[in-house]
């Protein structure tokens, strides 16, 4: 692929980024607001985090093979499908529109993940397993975790089209039996199967090198078979019997053994940028909901109160794989360069600061019960979300391109 190419996907990998930021703009507003679970998921799932893993597993997964994107301008036609996915699911989430407009969206979502998965494919063909990990000299000894790491991405790519492809059989009205296409077990592929599991399979490659530290080769082989498995018994068994349990308890251990994994890996590290410490808090975020979890798949309904799975979605996507993201992005675009008044390194830690208290506010309220800290936390979230747009919006004006 040529210099033209490259840039091609760097433009739009850049595009599908500052969208999922404007994303997550709007769905801390829409929390704020009282919009329903369902249409905020979409906000902050479809719109947030899919947005940007879409925009740079376009650029990181060919490299991680040994190969550059077969497709270079597959970006630029997934994005608006995207987009329309998104507002679609957000409308039928919010009770807005009618049902040909839910399955526009659907199918505009799924045509997009298409795109992806099949540009993706084509891209590594040959080497489907990620054998060819394209570990420079000076890394030979992270090939191993790095192999791994490769496996799991065609697993995430199933669970990104069956999560995907579930929404849209509802919507025509095919959908298979006691796989829901609205709800937590789609969400589960998604959000568990798709995102957190892209996250392990990265964060073990990209973090290590990040922060010149080095993974522990046999938590890696615990946390990401544990975390390709637990997905798929979850959806399979929601709130069921036993296969939700043993899925609940797989997916606790990848979430606990990923934030130990990368624990170690900062306590290794003498590199201190904001980025890793909003990556440390989403990786204790995301212990906090493998507890929560447990609860719900241990023990008595009844004793679980219904704040508790708002709880749970908010860590999850808001701290584990939100802070994450916020944190990765801190270190792909730093903020030094932004020229900008009011921005760089300080406007960047304050808005971690700001994002990690309203969480953590948020969750307080919602676990006590107290109403008055769930309205704080969430007034600093959207707060937190606009600093961490304006920083990044600065970056992108002093780096164009």
């Amino acid at each position: 692929m040529g210099a033209s190419s490259s840039a091609t996907v760097a433009r739009w990998s850049r595009a599908f980024v500052a969208t999922g930021i404007a994303f997550f703009v709007a769905w801390q507003v829409a929390v704020l607001a009282g919009y329903p679970r369902s249409a905020t998921v979409a906000l902050g799932l479809y719109g947030f985090v899919f947005h940007v893993v879409f925009g740079k597993g376009y650029q990181l997964i060919p490299s991680y093979f040994g190969r550059a994107l077969a497709v270079p301008r597959a970006p630029a036609v997934h994005l608006p499908l995207a987009m329309i996915g998104t507002i679609g699911a957000f409308a039928a989430g919010a009770g807005i529109g009618s049902r040909p407009l839910a399955l526009v969206g659907a199918t505009g979502w799924f045509v997009g993940c298409l795109v992806f998965v099949a540009s993706l494919l084509w891209t590594v063909r040959g080497n489907l397993t990620g054998r060819e990990t394209a570990t420079g000299a000076t890394d030979a000894h992270r090939e191993g975790v790095d192999r791994l790491a490769n496996a799991a991405v065609p697993v995430v790519l199933a669970y990104l089209l069956v999560g995907s492809g579930l929404p849209l059989a509802a919507a025509l009205g095919v959908g298979p039996p006691g796989l829901p296409g609205n709800g937590p077990s789609t969400t589960h592929l998604l959000a568990a199967g798709a995102a957190a599991l892209l996250v392990f399979a990265i964060g073990v490659r990209l973090l290590p090198r990040l922060l010149v530290a080095d993974p522990a080769p046999a938590l890696v082989a615990i946390v990401l078979p544990a975390g390709a498995l637990a997905p798929a018994l979850l959806a399979i068994d929601f709130h069921g019997g036993t296969l939700f349990r043993v899925g609940a308890g797989l997916e606790a251990i990848a979430l606990v053994g990923f934030a130990i994994t990368y624990a170690d890996l900062h306590r290794q590290s003498d590199r201190d940028r904001a980025g890793g410490r909003a990556i440390l808090a989403g990786v204790g975020a995301g212990a906090l909901v493998a507890l929560l979890g447990l609860l719900f798949a241990f023990a008595p309904a009844a004793s679980v109160p219904a704040t508790a799975f708002t709880a749970h979605y908010r860590l999850a996507l808001g701290g584990f794989v939100g802070l994450t993201i916020v944190g990765v992005t801190y270190h792909f675009y730093p903020p030094a360069i932004a020229t900008a008044p009011g921005t760089g390194d300080r406007t960047a830690r304050l808005s971690i600061a700001v994002l990690v208290t309203g969480l953590g506010l948020e969750v307080a309220g919602l676990l006590a019960p107290m109403p008055p800290l769930v309205g704080a936390g969430r007034w600093l979230s959207v707060l937190g979300a606009a600093l961490y747009a304006a920083v990044l919006g600065a970056v992108f004006h002093a780096r164009p391109g």
